[in-house]
């Protein structure tokens, strides 16, 4: 009985990690694999360009618009899978889950609907080709107005997340040592 339950107790595969990192492609390939919804958060903040104009044509600063729209992606993306685990799904949620207040919603959402929480962190084994494929993505995207496209601007990005870019530069210098 106590097996019973479990297997139907949806499952929220979280992916955790930087950008460039693998989390899209794996989480593609796991919600293939399981049969069950992916939410991307790039999906839902690719959306809010037209907002982020509009709110740069209103004065707002850069940063505060970005902050803005960045919370509302998440809130978007929290909302939606609150729906597929309420319907019973398990879902597959595509995020850097970067902010501690992330996931904290997470398993407020978990909690509240019973679901379990997987999280997948993908982390790179070869620094300099997570460079590589950063710049090369930021070179060929254009829908990735959002997202990073190059190292300084990933070292931004962390350094806005942690107060420091040090964990990039202590990568970095652990595969040119190692």
């Amino acid at each position: 009985m106590e097996q019973q339950k479990l297997e139907q107790q949806p499952i929220i595969i979280a992916m955790k990690g930087h950008p460039g990192t693998g989390k899209s492609t794996l989480a593609h390939s796991i919600a293939s694999s399981l049969k069950c919804p992916l939410i991307d958060k790039d999906h839902v903040r690719d959306s809010t360009q037209s907002l982020q104009q509009t709110l740069l044509l209103l004065s707002s600063p850069p940063a505060t618009a970005h902050n803005l729209l960045n919370d509302l992606s998440y809130e978007i993306l929290f909302q939606m899978g609150s729906t597929q685990v309420g319907l019973g799904l398990s879902v597959v949620i595509d995020s850097p889950l970067s902010r501690r207040t992330h996931l904290d919603r997470l398993e407020q959402l978990a909690a509240a609907s019973g679901a379990r929480i997987v999280i997948v962190e993908c982390q790179p084994n070869d620094v300099s080709e997570w460079r590589r494929r950063l710049e090369r993505r930021g070179e060929a995207d254009g829908s990735s107005w959002h997202k990073p496209a190059s190292w300084p601007e990933l070292e931004r990005l962390v350094e806005g997340q942690t107060g420091s870019s040090a964990g990039l530069k202590s990568l970095e210098e652990e595969k040119v040592v190692g």
